[in-house]
C-alpha cells in the first residue's frame, strides 16, 4: 500500500473521530450550558380587583417558569416596617441536569390583616420567585412584584338623607343617601332584588340617588334597606323609615277565538308539535309563555346598562284623549271554547284611541331598543336616566332610532296591532332597574313631587 495514501487514511480517521467527539462531549456540554444557564426571570401575575384589602382578601397569584421551572415563592406584606410573611414554598427539584418539576404554579392567598396584626393604611405586597437556572453560582434567576395597597378593614357609613318612603305594591320610590367613602357598589335592596344608587345629582358625589321598586307580589312585609360595598369589600347596610301600602289587582278574563288565532299566530314564527291536535291553540300558548318568557329576558338585556344622567322632569305624558282598557298587573285568564287555558300578568297600561294614533315620548330620555320584540310587536324603549325607562309597544309604525334623543312630548310613532294585541292600542309600561311599575303614579303631579323631585330638592340646597 502507497505510504501517503495509508498517512492520508490516519489522518481522516483521526479527523471524524474528532468530530464524534465534539458531537459526543462538546456539542451536549454547549447544548447543557445554554439550557442550564438560561437568563429568563420567573413570570410573576397577580390578579388585584383593587388595591384597597379588606378585612379578608383573596389574592389569585400564578407563578411560571417555561425553561427551569419554578424554584421557589415568597409573598410577603411590608406595613410600617413590619413583613409579614403571607406564604412561601419550594417546589420539587427533578434534577441538576432538567431543573424544576413544576413550570406554573397558580395560587389562592387568604390576607385577613386584624388577625395578622396589620393595621389600616398605606402598605406594600411584595412578591418573590426564583427558578432552577444555573444562574448566580446556581442559585437561579430572581423575579420581583411589588404592589402598593390600602388595608382597609372599616366598612363604608351609610346616612339617609331622605325622609318619608311612602311606596305601594307595584309601585315605585326613591332613597336620598349619603356614603363616607366613594363605593363602587351601593344601592337599595328590595327583599333580594338590588337597585343601584348613581351619583351625579349633587356637587358631592358621595350623595347618592337610588330610584327601587316593589314588584306586583312584594307588598307589606317586604324589606327594603340601603347597602353599600367600599373598595376594600367592606359593606354596610342602613335601614330607613318605610310604608308599604298593599294592592288588590283587578282579574280580568280574556276570551280567545278562532278568528284571532287565524288573525295573530302567522305573525309569529314558532314551532310546534307536528301531531298536534290543536295547531293554533299550542301554537299561542307556546307564544303567550315561551315567547313572553323570552321577550322579558330579551328587555332585561337592553335595559341593563342605563344613561348615569336624569334626563326628565315633571309629570310624565300619557296618550291623549285615551280610554284605558286594561290596567297594571291585571291577573288575565285565557278562555278558549268555555276552557281557561293559560293564566299571565299584564305588566303595563293599555290605552286606546282612534286608530292608529300619534304616540308622544312621555318624558325626554335616549331611545334604547327601537325594533319588533315578539308578543309586543314594534316597540320604542325610552331610558330616562338611572334605572327609568318608558316602553311603547304594539305600534303600528316608529319614527326614532336607537341611540337619538327624544324631547317630551315629541312624536315617536302611532297606536297599532302588532305582536299579540287584539286591536289597535298603545301598551304603555314603566320599568325601575329590573321591575315593571304601576305607570300611573309617573303620569301624577303630586306622586312624583311627593316621591321623587320634593326628596331631592329638600337634600339640594346644602349639597347643591
Amino acid at each position: 500500500m502507497d505510504c501517503n495514501l495509508l498517512i492520508k487514511n490516519k489522518k481522516n480517521i483521526k479527523s471524524r473521530l474528532i468530530v464524534l467527539v465534539c458531537f459526543i462531549v462538546i456539542l451536549p456540554v454547549a447544548w447543557i450550558l445554554v439550557v442550564r444557564l438560561e437568563g429568563e426571570k420567573p413570570s410573576i401575575t397577580l390578579e388585584l380587583p383593587s388595591p384597597s384589602i379588606g378585612k379578608t382578601q383573596e389574592l389569585a397569584l400564578s407563578v411560571s417558569d417555561a425553561k427551569s421551572g419554578v424554584r421557589r415563592i415568597w409573598i410577603g406584606l411590608v406595613k410600617d416596617g413590619k413583613e409579614v410573611v403571607l406564604f412561601e414554598k419550594d417546589l420539587p427539584f427533578a434534577g441538576f441536569i432538567r431543573g424544576g418539576i413544576i413550570h406554573q404554579e397558580s395560587l389562592n392567598i387568604v390576607i385577613e390583616p386584624v388577625k395578622m396584626g396589620i393595621t389600616d393604611g398605606k402598605a406594600m405586597l411584595r412578591m418573590v420567585a426564583r427558578d432552577y437556572s444555573w444562574r448566580r453560582w446556581l442559585k437561579g434567576n430572581t423575579a420581583y412584584l411589588e404592589k402598593d395597597v390600602i388595608i382597609d378593614t372599616r366598612p363604608p357609613e351609610v346616612g339617609i338623607l331622605s325622609r318619608a318612603h311612602n311606596v305601594s305594591q307595584g309601585g315605585a320610590g326613591l332613597v336620598v343617601y349619603r356614603v363616607s367613602e366613594t363605593c363602587p357598589k351601593s344601592g337599595v335592596f328590595v327583599g333580594d332584588n338590588f337597585f343601584p344608587g348613581y351619583s351625579g345629582v349633587f356637587k358631592d358625589d358621595n350623595i347618592l340617588i337610588a330610584f327601587f321598586a316593589l314588584d306586583y307580589k312584594q307588598g307589606p312585609g317586604t324589606k327594603i334597606f340601603v347597602h353599600a360595598t367600599d373598595f376594600a369589600g367592606n359593606s354596610s347596610r342602613a335601614g330607613f323609615p318605610y310604608y308599604i301600602k298593599a294592592k288588590t289587582f283587578k282579574k280580568d278574563l280574556i276570551k280567545i277565538s278562532d278568528r284571532f288565532l287565524n288573525w295573530k299566530m302567522p305573525e309569529f314564527d314558532v314551532d310546534i308539535s307536528p301531531g298536534s291536535k290543536a295547531p293554533l291553540v299550542d301554537k299561542f300558548l307556546k307564544v303567550n309563555r315561551e315567547v313572553r318568557k323570552n321577550n322579558y329576558h330579551r328587555l332585561l338585556s337592553i335595559i341593563k346598562n342605563t344613561d348615569k344622567q336624569l334626563y326628565w322632569k315633571g309629570t310624565f305624558l300619557r296618550l291623549p284623549k285615551s280610554a284605558r282598557k286594561a290596567g297594571f298587573a291585571d291577573h288575565r285568564r285565557y278562555k278558549y271554547k268555555g276552557h281557561i287555558i293559560d293564566r299571565q300578568i299584564h305588566m303595563g297600561v293599555d290605552l286606546a284611541s282612534v286608530a292608529h294614533s300619534p304616540v308622544s315620548a312621555s318624558n325626554t330620555g335616549k331611545v334604547a331598543f327601537a325594533e319588533t320584540m315578539g308578543i309586543y310587536g314594534k316597540t320604542v324603549i325610552i331610558d330616562h336616566g338611572f334605572g327609568l325607562f318608558s316602553m311603547y309597544s304594539h305600534l303600528n309604525d316608529f319614527s326614532v332610532i336607537k341611540g337619538q334623543m327624544v324631547s317630551k312630548g315629541e312624536i315617536i310613532g302611532r297606536t297599532g296591532t302588532t305582536g299579540l294585541a287584539g286591536g289597535d292600542h298603545l301598551h304603555f309600561g314603566m320599568l325601575v332597574h329590573n321591575t315593571f311599575v304601576n305607570p300611573i303614579e309617573w303620569w301624577d303631579a303630586s306622586w312624583i313631587k311627593n316621591n321623587i323631585s320634593g326628596k331631592i330638592n329638600t337634600v339640594k340646597p346644602d349639597n347643591g
